[in-house]
C-alpha cells in the first residue's frame, strides 16, 4: 500500500499529516491480521515551484529538496508510522526507470512531439485548454493562471479512455468512495480526454528526456511512477523480486484533490506500459480547520511536531483518525481536540485503566484472579468484548477507518458500564462476595487486555502502555473474539500510571495564543492581508458609467443550459417585463436556489448568443480570491424593476 508522496515545497501541515497517519494505521490493523504488508511513501521533489522556491532560498533546487524531504521524513518519524520504504523522486534508480519509461511510452506511439499552448496553473503543475478554466482560472485550485506556449512530448490519453472506462465497469470498487468515482466520469471521461502534456522545456529542475536532453520530464509521469519503481520496477523486464511480490498494490491512499491523477492519468500509463493496476484507490477528505483555510498571514497554520509538543503522538493520532469521516472533510479545532482528549482519552481509556488497576492493589495486592463466580450481567459484557473485534474489521475492510477506532473505543466505554453495574465498592464490603469481587475484576482486567491490543494499530505507545499496566502480553488478532487470555493469579504494577492528563481548555487557549499571537488587526483588515493584489480596468468617465442601466429583478424561473456545464438560464421579472439572462454561475447555484431571488441585473446589454442561447442582461455577482461567486442583491426589500444608482 501506498501513500501520495508529499511536495517539498514546504513543511507539511497537520492536514497533510493526516494521510501518512491514516494510512500507518491501515498498515498496522493489516500486519495484526497477519497479513505481510508493504507500506510505502516519500516526496515529489521536481517541478518549476520547487526551482522557484530554491532560486528565492539562494540554493540549489537539490539542497531545498534535501532540505525539505528530511524536514517531511522526520514528521513522519515523530508520528510512529510505520512505512517500510521512504522514496524520493531524486533517488538515482527512480530517474533512471523514468527516463526509460518515457523512451518506451514514446517507441510505442504513446508519447508524441508537439507543441503545446495553453493556460498554466504553477501551484498544480497542470495545463489547462480555455474551455477547462472556470472562471478565467485553474479548475482544481481556482488560483490565476498564466498563458504558456512551448514545445512539448505529449500522451495519447484518449487512446485509452474507453478501455478505463471498461475497467471502472468492471471494477466497482477500484475508485472509494464511489462519489469520486461519478466525478471522474462526469467531469473528465464523458466529455473526453485531452492529449496530457508530459515533459517541459521552461525550466530545468526535472528529470531529463534522455533522447531530448532540452526537455524534462512533466511531473506526473515522474511522480506517479514512483508507485512502481519504489519497489524495483524496471522498463526492460528485469523488476525486482519486491515488485512481482507487491504489485499490483492493494491500496493507493490518496487526498481527493488528487484523485483526478491517480485514477485517470495513472492507469492510462499502467495500461500503456502493460501493468497491472492497483486494486483501490482511496480518495480520503480533507482536514479543515474551523476558523477557514490555513494562512500563514492568519497565523493559523498547524503543524504535526507543535500537536505533538502539547498533546503527545497518540493523542493527535486518535484526533486524526477519530475526526475524519469516511467521505466529508473533518473539522480541526482547538476546542474539539481539548474536548475529546478529555472525553475519549482521559476519561474513557485512561481513567479506567488507573481505577481498574488501582481496584485490584486495593483489595487484592494487585494479584488478579478468576474464580469463576459469574452473573447475568456477565453475559452482556463478554458478548461486547468479544464481539468488538469483528465488527472493527468490518469497519476497517470498507476503510471506515475513524468507525473502526469508535469501536474501540466503545469496548473501553462498555468496561467503565460494568464497574457501573457490578460495583465492585460495594462488593469489596461483603466478605461473601469476595471471590464475586476477584472475577469482576479478572473481567473488567481481560477487558482493558483485549482492549489494548484492538488499539495497537490506532495507537501503538498507548496499547504498549496499557498492556504494561495489567502486566499482560498482546492477546493473537485471532483470538481476539474469544474471552479469558489474561493469567489467573498475574500482578499487576503497583504503581498505576495516567495515560492522559485532563485538560484545562483556558489553559491550552493561552498556550495557542502564546504560539500563535493574533496580529491586532480588524476582521477587514486581515482578509485585505490575505487578498491578491486589484488589477484595475481602464478608467471611464461619469457619462460611461451613466449609460448603464441596472435595475432590480426577481427570479420567476430557472435551468441549467444543456450544452454547458457552467451556466444558468434565467427567466428575469424586471418591472413589468421579463428578460432572459445566461449567467456562469451553476457551480455555486442550482436552478431550484436561483427561483425567487431578488437579483441586481444589467439591462441594457446588447443580446447575445451563449452556448447558443440568448441574454438578454447580466445578473451582477461578487467575486472572491478563490474564484467563488456570489448574487448581489439589494440590503432591503425593493420592488422589482427598481433603478440601481
Amino acid at each position: 500500500m501506498t501513500t501520495a508522496i508529499a511536495y517539498t515545497s514546504g513543511k507539511p501541515h497537520i492536514g497533510n499529516t493526516y494521510e501518512v497517519v491514516l494510512a500507518d494505521a491501515i498498515a498496522r490493523y493489516r500486519r495484526q491480521e497477519g497479513y505481510d504488508v508493504f507500506f510505502m511513501t516519500g516526496t515529489d521533489e521536481h517541478g518549476q515551484k520547487i526551482e522557484n522556491k530554491a532560486a528565492e532560498a539562494g540554493i540549489s533546487p537539490k539542497e531545498f529538496v534535501d532540505q525539505t524531504a528530511g524536514e517531511v521524513r522526520r514528521i513522519w518519524d515523530l508520528m510512529n508510522t510505520s512505512y517500510d520504504k521512504f522514496m524520493r523522486t531524486t533517488d538515482e534508480d527512480h530517474e533512471k526507470q523514468v527516463q526509460k519509461i518515457f523512451r518506451k511510452l514514446f517507441d510505442q506511439g504513446d508519447i508524441y512531439k508537439g507543441a503545446y499552448e495553453g493556460w498554466y496553473c504553477t501551484p498544480c503543475e497542470s495545463f489547462w485548454t480555455e474551455s477547462q478554466l472556470v472562471d478565467g482560472k485553474c479548475p482544481d485550485c481556482g488560483r490565476p493562471v498564466t498563458k504558456a506556449s512551448e514545445e512539448a512530448y505529449f500522451f495519447k490519453m484518449s487512446k485509452y479512455a474507453d478501455r478505463l472506462m471498461k475497467y471502472y465497469d468492471e471494477h466497482p470498487e477500484f475508485i472509494q468512495p464511489v462519489s469520486r468515482k461519478n466525478e471522474m466520469i462526469n467531469n473528465f471521461l464523458k466529455p473526453g480526454l485531452q492529449d496530457l502534456c508530459v515533459s517541459r522545456t521552461s525550466f530545468t529542475w526535472g528529470i531529463p528526456v534522455d533522447f531530448d536532453p532540452k526537455h524534462v520530464t512533466y511531473v506526473w509521469l515522474d511522480a506517479l511512477t514512483n508507485y512502481i519503481t519504489g519497489i524495483g520496477y524496471d522498463a526492460d523486464g528485469n523488476s525486482s523480486e519486491l515488485f512481482n511480490k507487491n504489485w499490483p498494490a492493494d491500496l493507493h491512499l490518496i487526498g481527493k484533490d488528487i484523485i483526478r491523477f491517480h485514477t485517470i492519468y495513472w492507469p492510462i500509463f499502467l495500461m500503456a506500459l502493460d501493468i497491472p493496476l492497483p486494486k483501490k484507490v482511496f480518495g480520503h477528505p480533507w482536514l479543515i480547520q474551523a476558523d477557514g483555510k490555513m494562512s500563514k498571514s492568519k497565523g493559523n497554520v498547524i503543524y504535526a511536531d507543535e500537536l505533538v509538543e502539547m498533546f503527545g503522538v497518540d493523542a493527535v493520532r486518535y484526533f486524526l483518525l477519530h475526526e475524519m469521516p469516511y467521505e466529508n472533510d473533518g473539522i480541526l479545532s482547538w476546542e474539539l481536540l481539548v474536548e475529546r482528549i478529555n472525553s475519549d482519552l482521559a476519561n474513557t481509556v485512561g481513567n479506567l485503566v488507573k481505577r481498574t488497576v488501582s481496584m485490584t492493589n486495593k483489595y487484592f495486592g494487585g494479584i488478579v484472579t478468576d474464580t469463576g463466580v459469574t452473573e447475568a450481567v456477565d453475559d452482556d459484557f463478554k458478548a461486547v468484548i468479544t464481539g468488538t473485534r469483528d465488527k472493527v474489521e468490518e469497519k476497517m475492510n470498507d476503510l471506515h477507518v475513524a468507525d473502526g477506532l469508535t469501536e474501540v473505543i466503545n469496548l473501553f466505554k462498555r468496561c467503565n458500564k460494568y464497574i457501573d453495574e457490578t460495583e465492585p465498592w460495594v462488593l469489596a464490603k461483603d466478605e461473601t462476595k469476595t471471590d464475586r469481587l476477584k472475577t469482576v475484576m479478572y473481567n473488567l482486567t481481560e477487558g482493558i487486555n483485549i482492549g489494548a491490543a484492538l488499539l495497537k494499530a490506532f495507537m501503538p505507545e498507548t496499547s504498549e502502555k496499557i498492556l504494561a499496566e495489567i502486566n499482560a502480553e498482546e492477546v493473537a488478532y485471532d483470538d481476539l473474539n474469544t474471552f479469558g487470555h489474561y493469567k489467573s493469579g498475574n500482578k499487576v504494577t503497583e504503581d498505576p500510571q495516567i495515560l492522559f492528563q485532563r485538560l484545562d481548555l483556558d489553559a491550552v487557549m493561552k498556550e495557542v495564543e502564546k504560539r500563535h499571537p493574533k496580529e491586532e488587526k480588524t476582521a477587514e483588515a486581515e482578509e485585505a492581508a490575505d487578498a491578491e493584489p486589484l488589477t484595475h480596468k481602464e478608467a471611464i468617465d461619469i457619462d460611461a458609467f451613466g449609460a448603464l442601466e441596472f435595475r432590480v429583478g426577481k427570479i420567476i424561473k430557472c435551468e441549467a443550459v444543456e450544452k454547458s456545464k457552467k451556466l444558468l438560464c434565467s427567466q428575469v421579472q424586471i418591472g413589468n417585463e421579463v428578460k432572459q439572462i445566461v449567467s456562469g454561475i451553476r457551480k455555486f447555484y442550482s436552478p431550484e436556489e436561483m427561483v425567487g431571488k431578488t437579483v441586481m441585473v444589467v439591462c441594457n446589454l446588447k443580446p447575445a448568443k451563449l452556448a447558443g442561447v440568448l441574454s438578454e442582461g447580466m445578473l451582477l455577482c461578487a467575486e472572491d480570491k478563490d474564484g467563488n461567486l456570489a448574487l448581489m442583491t439589494p440590503e432591503k426589500a425593493m420592488p422589482s424593476g427598481s433603478e440601481i444608482c
